[in-house]
Protein backbone atom coordinates (compact mmCIF):
# COMPACT_ATOMS: atom_id res chain seq x y z
CA UNK A 1 0.00 0.00 0.00
CA UNK A 2 1.46 3.35 -1.06
CA UNK A 3 1.17 6.05 1.59
CA UNK A 4 0.06 9.59 1.02
CA UNK A 5 2.73 12.28 1.46
CA UNK A 6 1.00 13.83 4.46
CA UNK A 7 0.62 13.80 8.21
CA UNK A 8 -2.75 15.30 9.13
CA UNK A 9 -4.80 16.05 12.22
CA UNK A 10 -8.37 16.12 13.53
CA UNK A 11 -10.59 18.98 14.62
CA UNK A 12 -11.71 17.52 17.92
CA UNK A 13 -11.94 14.61 20.32
CA UNK A 14 -13.35 12.14 17.80
CA UNK A 15 -13.34 11.95 14.01
CA UNK A 16 -16.25 13.37 12.09
CA UNK A 17 -17.77 11.37 9.24
CA UNK A 18 -16.25 13.88 6.81
CA UNK A 19 -12.77 13.39 8.30
CA UNK A 20 -13.10 9.62 8.07
CA UNK A 21 -14.05 9.90 4.41
CA UNK A 22 -11.12 12.20 3.59
CA UNK A 23 -8.57 10.09 5.45
CA UNK A 24 -9.75 6.91 3.73
CA UNK A 25 -9.39 8.66 0.37
CA UNK A 26 -5.95 10.27 0.76
CA UNK A 27 -4.34 7.64 3.06
CA UNK A 28 -2.00 9.94 5.02
CA UNK A 29 1.23 8.42 6.27
CA UNK A 30 0.18 9.29 9.80
CA UNK A 31 -1.58 11.70 12.13
CA UNK A 32 -0.61 14.19 14.83
CA UNK A 33 -2.40 15.07 18.06
CA UNK A 34 -2.85 18.48 19.66
CA UNK A 35 -4.43 19.70 22.89
CA UNK A 36 -7.81 20.03 21.16
CA UNK A 37 -7.71 16.26 20.57
CA UNK A 38 -7.07 15.32 24.20
CA UNK A 39 -9.50 14.87 27.08
CA UNK A 40 -9.44 11.51 28.85
CA UNK A 41 -7.24 8.46 28.45
CA UNK A 42 -10.08 6.38 27.02
CA UNK A 43 -10.97 9.18 24.58
CA UNK A 44 -7.36 9.48 23.31
CA UNK A 45 -7.11 5.74 22.82
CA UNK A 46 -10.44 5.73 20.96
CA UNK A 47 -9.32 8.59 18.69
CA UNK A 48 -6.05 6.81 17.87
CA UNK A 49 -8.03 3.70 17.01
CA UNK A 50 -10.29 5.77 14.74
CA UNK A 51 -7.30 7.21 12.90
CA UNK A 52 -5.95 3.73 12.24
CA UNK A 53 -9.33 2.35 11.27
CA UNK A 54 -9.82 5.20 8.78
CA UNK A 55 -6.69 4.22 6.82
CA UNK A 56 -6.97 0.50 7.46
CA UNK A 57 -3.50 0.01 8.95
CA UNK A 58 -1.34 0.58 12.01
CA UNK A 59 -0.30 4.07 10.99
CA UNK A 60 2.04 6.17 13.15
CA UNK A 61 0.44 8.70 15.49
CA UNK A 62 2.65 11.62 16.48
CA UNK A 63 2.62 14.19 19.24
CA UNK A 64 4.84 17.00 20.52
CA UNK A 65 5.64 15.87 24.06
CA UNK A 66 8.89 17.67 24.82
CA UNK A 67 7.97 18.79 28.33
CA UNK A 68 7.77 22.34 29.62
CA UNK A 69 5.73 24.64 27.38
CA UNK A 70 5.50 22.13 24.55
CA UNK A 71 3.66 19.11 25.83
CA UNK A 72 0.20 18.29 24.54
CA UNK A 73 -0.53 15.76 27.28
CA UNK A 74 -0.98 17.39 30.68
CA UNK A 75 -1.85 16.19 34.15
CA UNK A 76 -3.54 13.92 35.01
CA UNK A 77 -2.72 12.10 31.74
CA UNK A 78 1.00 12.85 31.97
CA UNK A 79 3.63 14.26 34.25
CA UNK A 80 4.16 18.04 34.16
CA UNK A 81 7.79 18.14 33.06
CA UNK A 82 10.28 20.95 33.52
CA UNK A 83 11.48 22.71 30.35
CA UNK A 84 14.21 20.57 28.77
CA UNK A 85 17.00 23.12 29.25
CA UNK A 86 16.08 23.58 32.91
CA UNK A 87 15.99 19.81 33.34
CA UNK A 88 19.43 19.38 31.76
CA UNK A 89 20.95 22.27 33.71
CA UNK A 90 19.70 20.94 37.06
CA UNK A 91 20.98 17.45 36.34
CA UNK A 92 24.43 18.86 35.54
CA UNK A 93 26.95 16.06 34.94
CA UNK A 94 24.12 13.52 35.16
CA UNK A 95 22.10 15.21 32.40
CA UNK A 96 22.38 12.37 29.88
CA UNK A 97 21.01 9.79 32.31
CA UNK A 98 18.34 12.22 33.52
CA UNK A 99 17.19 12.98 29.99
CA UNK A 100 17.13 9.29 29.12
CA UNK A 101 14.90 8.54 32.11
CA UNK A 102 12.67 11.53 31.38
CA UNK A 103 11.95 10.38 27.84
CA UNK A 104 11.73 6.73 28.81
CA UNK A 105 8.91 7.74 31.16
CA UNK A 106 7.37 9.93 28.46
CA UNK A 107 7.43 6.97 26.08
CA UNK A 108 5.59 4.90 28.68
CA UNK A 109 2.94 7.63 28.95
CA UNK A 110 2.52 7.82 25.18
CA UNK A 111 2.35 4.09 24.50
CA UNK A 112 -0.35 3.70 27.11
CA UNK A 113 -2.57 5.99 25.04
CA UNK A 114 -1.87 4.49 21.61
CA UNK A 115 0.69 7.12 20.53
CA UNK A 116 3.90 5.76 18.99
CA UNK A 117 5.89 8.77 17.70
CA UNK A 118 7.23 11.80 19.55
CA UNK A 119 8.58 14.92 17.84
CA UNK A 120 11.86 14.83 19.77
CA UNK A 121 14.81 15.02 20.22
CA UNK A 122 15.11 18.70 19.44
CA UNK A 123 18.82 19.21 18.87
CA UNK A 124 18.88 22.92 18.09
CA UNK A 125 21.64 24.72 20.00
CA UNK A 126 20.62 27.47 22.42
CA UNK A 127 22.40 30.82 22.18
CA UNK A 128 22.01 34.21 23.83
CA UNK A 129 20.02 35.49 20.87
CA UNK A 130 17.82 32.39 20.41
CA UNK A 131 14.17 33.42 20.36
CA UNK A 132 12.31 32.63 23.62
CA UNK A 133 9.86 30.37 21.77
CA UNK A 134 12.77 27.94 21.30
CA UNK A 135 15.43 28.70 23.88
CA UNK A 136 14.38 26.65 26.92
CA UNK A 137 13.22 23.80 24.68
CA UNK A 138 16.90 23.20 23.79
CA UNK A 139 19.14 20.74 25.61
CA UNK A 140 22.31 22.79 25.76
CA UNK A 141 24.46 25.60 24.44
CA UNK A 142 27.09 23.71 22.46
CA UNK A 143 27.07 20.97 19.84
CA UNK A 144 28.74 18.35 22.03
CA UNK A 145 26.23 18.66 24.88
CA UNK A 146 23.24 18.80 22.56
CA UNK A 147 24.44 15.72 20.69
CA UNK A 148 24.97 13.74 23.90
CA UNK A 149 21.55 14.63 25.29
CA UNK A 150 19.82 14.21 21.94
CA UNK A 151 21.12 10.65 21.81
CA UNK A 152 19.88 10.01 25.35
CA UNK A 153 16.42 11.32 24.44
CA UNK A 154 16.26 9.15 21.30
CA UNK A 155 17.38 6.08 23.23
CA UNK A 156 14.75 6.62 25.90
CA UNK A 157 12.00 6.92 23.33
CA UNK A 158 13.11 3.97 21.20
CA UNK A 159 13.50 1.67 24.20
CA UNK A 160 10.02 2.73 25.27
CA UNK A 161 8.56 1.70 21.91
CA UNK A 162 8.17 5.24 20.54
CA UNK A 163 9.75 6.48 17.32
CA UNK A 164 11.74 9.72 17.67
CA UNK A 165 11.57 12.60 15.17
CA UNK A 166 14.79 14.66 15.29
CA UNK A 167 14.23 18.39 14.72
CA UNK A 168 14.58 21.09 13.38
CA UNK A 169 16.86 20.16 10.49
CA UNK A 170 19.47 21.45 9.88
CA UNK A 171 19.36 23.68 12.99
CA UNK A 172 17.01 26.35 14.34
CA UNK A 173 18.99 27.68 17.29
CA UNK A 174 20.27 30.85 15.62
CA UNK A 175 16.74 32.05 14.81
CA UNK A 176 15.83 35.31 16.52
CA UNK A 177 12.20 35.19 15.35
CA UNK A 178 9.37 32.79 16.12
CA UNK A 179 8.70 30.81 12.94
CA UNK A 180 5.09 30.34 14.02
CA UNK A 181 4.65 34.02 13.12
CA UNK A 182 7.64 35.18 11.03
CA UNK A 183 10.31 33.79 8.71
CA UNK A 184 13.70 33.82 10.48
CA UNK A 185 16.90 34.46 8.54
CA UNK A 186 20.32 33.19 9.58
CA UNK A 187 23.35 34.99 8.16
CA UNK A 188 26.05 32.63 9.42
CA UNK A 189 29.09 31.31 7.62
CA UNK A 190 28.35 27.86 6.12
CA UNK A 191 31.57 26.41 7.54
CA UNK A 192 30.62 27.62 11.02
CA UNK A 193 27.15 26.14 10.60
CA UNK A 194 28.65 22.82 9.56
CA UNK A 195 30.87 22.74 12.65
CA UNK A 196 28.11 23.72 15.08
CA UNK A 197 24.41 23.70 14.17
CA UNK A 198 24.64 20.83 11.70
CA UNK A 199 26.86 18.64 13.92
CA UNK A 200 24.16 17.14 16.21
CA UNK A 201 22.10 16.11 13.19
CA UNK A 202 25.14 14.50 11.60
CA UNK A 203 25.67 12.49 14.79
CA UNK A 204 22.04 11.30 14.77
CA UNK A 205 21.65 10.27 11.14
CA UNK A 206 20.66 6.76 12.23
CA UNK A 207 17.34 8.02 13.62
CA UNK A 208 14.29 7.06 11.57
CA UNK A 209 12.67 10.45 11.00
CA UNK A 210 13.53 14.13 10.95
CA UNK A 211 11.67 17.45 10.72
CA UNK A 212 12.74 20.52 8.78
CA UNK A 213 13.21 24.09 9.97
CA UNK A 214 11.23 26.99 8.51
CA UNK A 215 14.12 29.44 8.21
CA UNK A 216 16.41 30.85 5.54
CA UNK A 217 20.16 30.30 5.66
CA UNK A 218 21.07 33.42 3.69
CA UNK A 219 24.56 32.34 2.62
CA UNK A 220 23.31 28.99 1.29
CA UNK A 221 19.95 29.72 -0.33
CA UNK A 222 17.23 32.37 -0.38
CA UNK A 223 14.40 29.90 0.22
CA UNK A 224 13.21 28.51 3.57
CA UNK A 225 14.87 25.15 4.22
CA UNK A 226 11.54 23.30 4.06
CA UNK A 227 11.01 24.23 0.39
CA UNK A 228 14.65 24.54 -0.68
CA UNK A 229 16.08 21.75 -2.85
CA UNK A 230 19.54 23.03 -1.93
CA UNK A 231 18.88 22.76 1.82
CA UNK A 232 17.18 19.35 1.63
CA UNK A 233 20.12 18.23 -0.51
CA UNK A 234 22.45 19.50 2.20
CA UNK A 235 20.54 17.49 4.81
CA UNK A 236 20.79 14.38 2.65
CA UNK A 237 24.34 14.72 1.34
CA UNK A 238 26.39 16.98 3.63
CA UNK A 239 24.76 15.92 6.89
CA UNK A 240 24.06 12.40 5.63
CA UNK A 241 20.49 11.90 6.84
CA UNK A 242 18.68 9.20 4.86
CA UNK A 243 15.66 8.82 7.14
CA UNK A 244 12.15 10.06 6.45
CA UNK A 245 12.08 13.87 6.25
CA UNK A 246 8.85 15.63 7.19
CA UNK A 247 8.20 19.33 7.03
CA UNK A 248 7.47 21.40 10.07
CA UNK A 249 3.83 22.49 10.11
CA UNK A 250 2.90 24.13 6.81
CA UNK A 251 0.28 26.24 8.57
CA UNK A 252 2.97 28.20 10.43
CA UNK A 253 3.23 31.82 9.27
CA UNK A 254 6.92 31.55 8.36
CA UNK A 255 5.80 30.13 5.02
CA UNK A 256 3.78 32.33 2.69
CA UNK A 257 1.61 31.20 -0.17
CA UNK A 258 -1.17 28.82 -0.97
CA UNK A 259 -1.10 25.53 0.89
CA UNK A 260 -1.26 23.56 -2.35
CA UNK A 261 1.78 25.41 -3.71
CA UNK A 262 3.73 24.98 -0.47
CA UNK A 263 2.90 21.27 -0.40
CA UNK A 264 4.14 20.75 -3.95
CA UNK A 265 7.24 22.86 -3.27
CA UNK A 266 8.17 20.84 -0.17
CA UNK A 267 7.82 17.52 -2.00
CA UNK A 268 9.71 18.89 -5.01
CA UNK A 269 12.49 20.07 -2.69
CA UNK A 270 12.97 16.52 -1.45
CA UNK A 271 10.81 16.25 1.68
CA UNK A 272 9.07 12.90 1.99
CA UNK A 273 6.06 14.03 4.01
CA UNK A 274 4.12 17.27 4.44
CA UNK A 275 2.97 18.01 7.99
CA UNK A 276 -0.22 20.07 8.24
CA UNK A 277 -1.46 20.70 11.76
CA UNK A 278 -4.03 23.49 11.84
CA UNK A 279 -6.70 24.15 9.28
CA UNK A 280 -10.13 23.39 7.95
CA UNK A 281 -11.14 20.11 6.41
CA UNK A 282 -10.96 21.76 2.99
CA UNK A 283 -7.38 22.89 3.70
CA UNK A 284 -6.38 19.39 4.77
CA UNK A 285 -7.85 18.04 1.55
CA UNK A 286 -5.97 20.71 -0.43
CA UNK A 287 -2.66 19.73 1.17
CA UNK A 288 -3.24 16.01 0.73
CA UNK A 289 -4.23 16.22 -2.92
CA UNK A 290 -1.35 18.57 -3.75
CA UNK A 291 1.24 16.43 -1.95
CA UNK A 292 0.04 13.23 -3.62
CA UNK A 293 1.42 9.77 -2.97
CA UNK A 294 4.94 8.77 -1.99
CA UNK A 295 7.40 7.88 -4.70
CA UNK A 296 9.46 4.71 -4.34
CA UNK A 297 12.30 6.36 -2.38
CA UNK A 298 9.97 8.04 0.11
CA UNK A 299 7.95 4.84 0.53
CA UNK A 300 11.14 2.92 1.28
CA UNK A 301 12.18 5.46 3.92
CA UNK A 302 8.68 5.42 5.43
CA UNK A 303 8.60 1.63 5.66
CA UNK A 304 12.12 1.57 7.08
CA UNK A 305 11.08 4.06 9.77
CA UNK A 306 8.03 2.01 10.71
CA UNK A 307 10.19 -1.11 10.91
CA UNK A 308 12.01 0.58 13.81
CA UNK A 309 8.88 0.35 15.94
CA UNK A 310 9.27 -2.20 18.69
CA UNK A 311 7.49 -3.35 21.79
CA UNK A 312 8.65 -1.35 24.82
CA UNK A 313 11.10 -2.97 27.16
CA UNK A 314 10.16 -3.61 30.76
CA UNK A 315 10.25 -0.53 32.98
CA UNK A 316 10.09 -0.31 36.76
CA UNK A 317 8.28 3.02 37.01
CA UNK A 318 8.92 3.49 40.71
CA UNK A 319 12.64 2.78 40.36
CA UNK A 320 12.97 5.05 37.31
CA UNK A 321 11.26 7.93 39.10
CA UNK A 322 13.40 7.43 42.19
CA UNK A 323 16.57 7.40 40.07
CA UNK A 324 15.48 10.54 38.23
CA UNK A 325 14.59 12.33 41.45
CA UNK A 326 18.01 11.51 42.89
CA UNK A 327 19.79 12.84 39.79
CA UNK A 328 17.70 16.01 39.84
CA UNK A 329 17.91 16.70 43.56
CA UNK A 330 14.16 16.18 43.83
CA UNK A 331 13.32 18.94 41.32
CA UNK A 332 11.83 16.85 38.50
CA UNK A 333 8.40 18.25 37.66
CA UNK A 334 6.68 21.61 37.29
CA UNK A 335 4.62 22.66 40.30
Amino acid sequence: MTFGNTILNADGLRLTPEEKTLFAEVNPFGFILFSRNIDTADQVRALCAEFREAVGRDCPILIDQEGGRVQRLRAPLAREWLPPLTHADRAGPDAARAMYLRYRLIAHELRGLGIDCNCAPMVDIAREATHPFLANRCYGRDAETVTLLGRAVADGLLEGGVLPVVKHMPGHGRATMDSHHDLPHVDADPEDLDDTDFAPFRALTDLPMGMTAHLVYDRIDDKPATISPRMIGLIRDQIGFDGLIMTDDLSMKALRGRLCDLSRAAIAAGCDVVLHCNGTLAERAEVAHAAGEMDAAAQTRAERALDRRQAPGELDIEAAEADLSRLMGGEVYER
